[in-house]
């Protein structure tokens, strides 16, 4: 049975959202063979000193679970894209690359944040390829940590309300690329904040791709995936 999940947007101040991930952690997800995080766990992450000690709860939690054997798999997103190799460590995650395919409960599918399918946000095309490079992470890093937290700031007030839905959105020709381009009937992402399933026919076969649901301290919500097939799965109050 695997788990899946994306964008929680944990602040780093106190918040009902970090105590339902922190009680999905030591509930649900112990039952698990693995669980796949697909970015955004964090609302913003300017390094991983500063994010050792704001979430050390988290990092503790998802530690003791993979110690008790469930394997976690981190994805980057678009907001913890410098989570590194300190706090994969200490955390007991296993970043994966951007898309990648795994076989869950045999089916091969492809799993990604979503943001570089929403190919028609040119401006966030831009500014993500920046980002990624290793040489802008090299120099952000060693900025003071005031100078970060501008940055940080200043990229998550990206413009996005002023946007079209249509842009924020992926764009289907980009999916249909990734279909054919890694041979896979079933893609899972997060990123849009708009969970549904979509079923389309490329090259001749259905196909179908499973948007993951943004977390909200009165719905937190997780894909299972077992032998049976996929369902959604809302953390109770209790959990």
């Amino acid at each position: 049975m695997i788990f899946l999940l994306s964008d929680l947007h944990l602040p780093n101040t106190p918040s009902p959202l970090r105590e339902r991930f922190l009680a999905f952690l030591a509930g649900p997800a112990r039952q698990a063979a693995a669980v796949y995080i697909l970015g955004d766990l964090f609302e913003v992450w300017i390094g991983d000193a500063e994010g050792l000690a704001d979430y050390q709860p988290e990092a503790a939690a998802l530690r003791a679970l993979r110690d008790s054997g469930v394997k976690l798999y981190y994805q980057h997103g678009n907001r913890d894209f410098m989570l590194g190799k300190a706090f994969a460590k200490a955390a007991g995650l296993e970043i994966l690359p951007d898309p990648v395919v795994v076989a869950l409960a045999g089916e091969p599918t492809l799993l990604s944040h979503g943001d570089i399918w929403c190919t028609d946000d040119l401006p966030y095309q831009r500014w993500r390829r920046f980002s990624r490079n290793p040489i802008a992470q090299f120099i952000y890093r060693r900025l003071p940590r005031a100078w970060r937290q501008k940055v940080a700031g200043t990229a998550r007030g990206d413009g996005t309300r002023n946007k079209p839905a249509a842009i924020l959105d992926v764009n289907a020709e980009a999916i249909r690329e990734a279909f054919s381009t890694h041979g896979v009937a079933r893609i899972i992402h997060g990123h849009t904040h708009r969970p549904t399933l979509h079923v389309l026919e490329v090259d001749g076969r259905r196909v179908e791709r499973l948007v993951l649901a943004d977390w909200r301290p009165e719905h937190c919500e997780y894909l299972q995936v077992d032998a049976d097939g996929w369902q959604r799965r809302t953390l109770t109050t209790e959990a």
